[in-house]
């Protein structure tokens, strides 16, 4: 009795120390379907959700506590045919702040060019070396965008492999009929975009503001708030060559996207000096939240 106590012991320590990345929250939303048959939007929702949460996307070892808190909402707009759907994925992630209870916005993107097949009970499996269903690469290519961009805040620069990940699921679907995925598409935001620029070196400043913005702004503030203050508004001041060699690029607004909000609630509570140059510098890289960031000044929320 003993030995098999010990032995399920082991096992669920190993269990622990080998979780897997995600913590997703799954929701397949349809609003505009007129149909009777919604049980496979149930179905596909259970789907998503074990293969995002099931699947271990890296070789490292995470405790369930270390999970990234993460969110897919998929919108399906039109049912093409029994097993054909077209709709719109919105993905978002959070980081926890060091020594409080706050979680940081990472990621928030809405994808318009989603279309896929899925057949109730359908088992989705990803496979790093060739295309896959649009489904599985879709889900795959934003499972290691949200790796990515958590690893880029802890170290920096250290998200590089999950880039290169993004970017051959990139390659591998070149010759898929879906779209979102080529470089001549109409949409300069699409999946091609996103994961060009985030390998591009033109946009290093953007990844290093990850690791400066968290590591040494957000996470040092509980104990020195204006030393962090200072570092969050010293991450974004390296953002304006990036702006004025390519003033509009996708990842510079989907990481305004995340963070518009997040930056006014900071900086309105920083001292004077702090918040008149953070807004200056967000007004020059994001001027379309430039209604947002008058609200630094007055120090209205």
């Amino acid at each position: 009795m003993r030995k098999l106590f010990l032995l399920l012991i082991l096992l669920c320590s190993f269990i622990i120390a080998n979780a897997q990345e995600l913590n997703c929250q799954v929701q397949v939303l349809t609003p505009r379907i007129q149909s009777s048959d919604k049980k496979i939007y149930t179905t596909l929702q259970q789907a998503i959700y074990e293969f995002i949460n099931n699947t271990k996307w890296t070789s490292d070892k995470f405790l369930s506590e270390e999970k990234i808190e993460c969110s897919i909402q998929i919108e399906i707009t039109e049912r093409v045919s029994t097993a054909e759907f077209k709709g719109t994925i919105q993905v978002s992630s959070r980081r926890p702040v060091y020594k409080t209870s706050y979680n940081s916005p990472m990621l928030n993107i809405k994808d318009d060019d989603f279309s896929f097949q899925y057949i109730e009970f359908q088992n989705l499996e990803f496979n790093e070396s060739s295309s896959n269903p649009n489904l599985v690469a879709v889900l795959a290519y934003y499972a290691y965008l949200i790796l990515a961009v958590d690893y880029d805040s802890y170290s920096l620069l250290g998200g590089g492999p999950y880039y290169q990940k993004v970017q051959a699921i990139v390659a591998n679907m070149q010759n898929a009929g879906d779209k979102g995925w080529k470089s001549y598409e109409s949409n300069n935001r699409n999946r091609y975009w996103v994961s060009e620029n985030f390998n591009n070196p033109i946009y290093k400043p953007i990844r290093q503001l990850y690791y400066n913005f968290h590591r040494k702004g957000l996470d040092i503030m509980w104990e020195k708030k204006d030393e962090g203050l200072r570092a969050c508004g010293e991450s974004i001041e390296g953002l304006k060559k990036v702006h004025s060699e390519k003033p509009i690029s996708p990842l510079m607004q989907a990481l305004f996207d995340a963070k518009a909000d997040e930056v006014v609630n900071m900086f309105s509570g920083a001292p004077a000096d702090i918040k008149t140059q953070a807004k200056i510098t967000l007004d020059e890289v994001n001027p379309s939240n430039t209604s947002k960031y008058q609200k630094i000044l007055s120090g209205s929320n």
